[in-house]
């Protein structure tokens, strides 16, 4: 990629490059009055500046822009601009000298007067011949043609705003990079808080059932150990199927399950179809375990219920949990999966997102609409 770039850039600077040298051709004074050597002349002195604003373009956007305008050295820009543009003004026209003399012309200058055109072109040269003698009185021997001068600036521009352009790309290009990678090691981290939080509850659950015994253990241990595959595999992309993710949970609601009574009762179900959505891994779990664990009571009825809804563009979560209180009577909902899951949301789905968390005094209530692009 990175090749075919740098073939496309060097074909379209040498088709700029090559359209610029065939102006002298289309534009040199011509016509039956004309001497040959005025043509000539005109296209030796294009020519000898063409090359030179050639090597002051590549000289302004590899060298002088870099090194003194971006270091912040702004005299010595300005400075090199000016030496630069002194250099053009005769350097080119003492070398088109030499590559076509000036010679005397044997013709009238009421000759051209009939071509406006012509003759204003060859007043505002104003040549003569080297050394002084002859030919168009009053000339000079070096040419001031403002044109080309025009065109030095205009290159000067071009250069400058291309290399300034191409600059601040590459600056926000490297900010958006640090961005990305700033984003992807904070929500590494905040994943990685989630799986301490989630299997701590886990096993402390299996070592319940371990502790007395119970014929439950074994599949509880299968179970972990399939949510265990899902956290280890899946998860480390950055979005898993919704399915997936379904499976998941409904593997962590068994394992809550087994040490359930029958005071709680528990619903989870699926709607829509679940197998064509896409979705960052673990952002519903730490809803549905906080489910369990403020709204299970040894000592009371209490109910929780989950649904989990696919469309064909979101993907919605609902939790309803009884609120049961704690044995100091403070119910403390401020936990780290939940804290953590919202920080992931901002960061995955800006304005993509809506999360509200209420309670009517004797239940909570959950409800995520994601917004799947």
């Amino acid at each position: 990629m990175k090749n075919n770039k740098r073939i496309l850039t060097i074909v379209i600077h040498m088709a700029v490059w090559g359209c610029f040298f065939l102006l002298p051709y289309i534009f040199r004074p011509q016509g039956r009055e004309m001497p040959a050597n005025v043509s000539n002349r005109f296209i030796a002195l294009f020519t000898t500046n063409g090359i030179y604003l050639i090597a002051f373009y590549y000289l302004n956007t590899l060298v002088l822009l870099p090194k003194l305008l971006f270091q912040k050295k702004w005299l010595w820009y300005a400075a090199s601009i000016v030496a630069c543009l002194i250099v053009f003004m005769y350097v080119p026209r003492e070398i088109a000298n030499l590559i076509v003399p000036p010679e005397e012309f044997p013709f009238k200058m009421e000759a051209f007067k009939a071509q406006d055109h012509l003759a204003d072109s060859l007043n505002q040269w104003k040549m003569r011949p080297r050394g002084g003698g002859g030919g168009m009185h009053g000339g000079s021997r070096f040419i001031f043609f403002p044109g080309s001068n025009a065109i030095f600036f205009l290159v000067f521009l071009i250069s400058t705003c291309l290399s300034v352009t191409q600059q601040w790309l590459k600056s926000e290009q490297t900010k958006k990079e640090v961005e990305t990678e700033k984003l992807n090691t904070e929500l590494s981290f905040l994943k990685s808080q989630v799986n301490p939080h989630f299997f701590f509850n886990t096993l402390n659950n299996i070592y319940s059932l371990a502790v007395v015994g119970s014929e439950k253990t074994a599949p509880a241990i299968m179970k972990l150990s399939a949510i265990m595959r899902y956290i280890l595999t899946d998860t480390q992309s950055d979005t898993v199927p919704l399915e997936n993710e379904v499976n998941f949970i409904t593997n962590f609601i068994d394992l809550q399950r087994v040490r359930l009574t029958d005071k709680v009762a528990v619903a989870f179900t699926t709607e829509g179809t679940i197998t064509n959505q896409q979705i960052a891994p673990l952002l519903f779990i730490p809803f549905v375990e906080n489910a369990f664990k403020y709204g299970v009571s040894t000592k009371e009825h209490s109910t929780i219920a989950i649904t989990i809804k696919a469309t064909d563009n979101a993907v919605h979560l609902y939790t309803t949990n009884t609120i049961v209180k704690a044995d100091n009577g403070i119910l403390d909902t401020t936990g780290i999966g939940i804290n953590n899951v919202k920080r992931r949301l901002d960061l995955l789905y800006p304005n993509n997102h809506k999360l509200v968390i209420t309670n009517d005094g004797s239940q909570f209530f959950v409800t995520l609409d994601i917004t799947i692009k």
